[in-house]
């Protein structure tokens, strides 16, 4: 594992957003919201947040002087120990805005990255997590040059004139080419796995972190998976056998997606989005009390698109209906009233998913039997396209 600092429980941090021409001062506080509630995964309390809007990013500090120095001001009595900028900055970036305000300072990415290391719990996910930190510093390491320790190496080593960061930069292309070799036959022993599983349907569960797909999967295979309001609470992924009404399946818990999700960590989990790409059938869990529900449904739909596993059945399964009536209904409303609005919010997505979707409320245990229709439906017909000219027989 990299050797830094990784975020100490109860740290003081502040925020650091950008609005652009392409951004509203809006999407941009939404952005900010999300931020916050990664930091607060990851241990941190988040005091202030600090909005620019510019052009476009500068190419040394991000954002500008002017801004910097109100930062400085502000941190200086505050006890505050991290900047948190939302978006991927260079390694040059990092150490210019580390100069200007005192206090260390980590990108989107890296927040993303320090979660996921200790949310790692499997050999599976530690080495995904470790390699995805090294192809994350590698690039970085000229600007924001940190000395390595010497991990190996000794006498005849280090070549004639090579300076301190070629050593360096040659250790992590070593440890890199160590792990994806690791990772390599992690992800044999994962495939053998899953060609073991013989005949079997296979759905997986997908969708934005934190939209209770681990509550569905405890409910549906009445097995434990941990689940808590907190983002990407599942790292590893989760396969139970499960049966309704005589009719097996495999049913996977998976890695939730985020916007901006860090492309080292898509790469580096590879085999375990494998079980969405060998998926017959998707679950699209999507947290309808999310007032950006709609845009999380986009990023889910485009990481499918980029790892190819859009082409399939889905099933959209919109959760938290509770929470959305309790942040939408009042007092005031009548009976009626809500029922017209529950049946407009029906009709718009029955519309949109073409008849694919159905709205409960895991928490709750609301319309869960609707569910297993829904998915029992779905998997009778996938034996069927499979295997048109067999019996199967359970």
């Amino acid at each position: 594992m990299i050797d830094k600092q990784q975020i100490a429980a109860e740290e003081k941090a502040i925020l650091i957003g950008l609005v652009t021409k392409e951004d509203t001062p809006e999407q941009i506080e939404e952005y900010l919201d999300e931020l916050a509630f990664l930091a607060e995964t990851a241990g941190a309390i988040t005091l202030k947040r600090f909005v620019q809007k510019l052009p476009h990013p500068d190419s040394r500090t991000f954002i500008g002087k002017g801004k910097l120095e109100e930062i400085k001001a502000y941190v200086q009595n505050k006890g505050v120990a991290l900047a948190i900028v939302d978006d991927e900055l260079s390694g040059s970036q990092i150490s210019n805005i580390q100069d200007a305000i005192g206090i260390r300072t980590i990108d989107r990415s890296d927040l993303i990255l320090d979660i996921f290391a200790r949310r790692a719990r499997t050999a599976q996910a530690k080495v995904q997590v470790e390699l995805a930190q090294y192809q994350y510093l590698l690039p970085r390491l000229k600007g924001m040059w940190k000395h390595l320790e010497r991990q190996g190496g000794g006498i005849g080593t280090r070549g004639p004139g090579e300076t301190e960061i070629e050593t360096d930069r040659r250790i992590v292309k070593d440890k890199i080419a160590l792990l994806r070799k690791r990772l390599q036959e992690i992800d044999k022993q994962a495939f053998t796995q899953r060609k073991e599983r013989g005949e079997f349907i296979r759905v997986a569960l997908v969708g934005y972190t934190n939209v209770g797909k681990s509550t569905i999967m405890n409910l549906l295979s009445k097995s434990e998976v941990f689940a808590e309001n907190k983002l990407f609470a599942t790292l590893d992924t989760t396969t139970r056998k499960v049966v309704f009404e005589n009719t097996p399946f495999l049913l996977s818990d998976t890695v939730g997606f985020i916007r901006k999700l860090p492309h080292h960590l898509v790469e580096s989990f590879k085999s375990t989005l494998d079980e969405v790409r060998e998926a017959d059938i998707l679950l699209h869990v999507v947290d309808i009390s999310h007032p950006k529900f709609e845009e999380q449904m986009g990023t889910v739909q485009k990481t499918l698109q980029d790892i190819k596993a859009f082409d399939k059945p889905i099933l959209t399964v919109f959760n938290k209906m509770d929470l959305y009536e309790a942040k939408y209904f009042d007092e005031w409303l009548s009976d009626e009233v809500k029922t017209d609005i529950l049946n407009d919010l029906y009709s718009k997505w029955q519309h949109l998913t073409d008849g694919n979707c159905v709205f409960i409320a895991a928490a709750e245990k609301r319309n869960i039997e609707q569910l297993r229709k829904e998915i029992l439906e779905k998997v009778r017909k996938m034996y069927q396209v499979r295997y048109p000219y067999k019996t199967v027989h359970f």
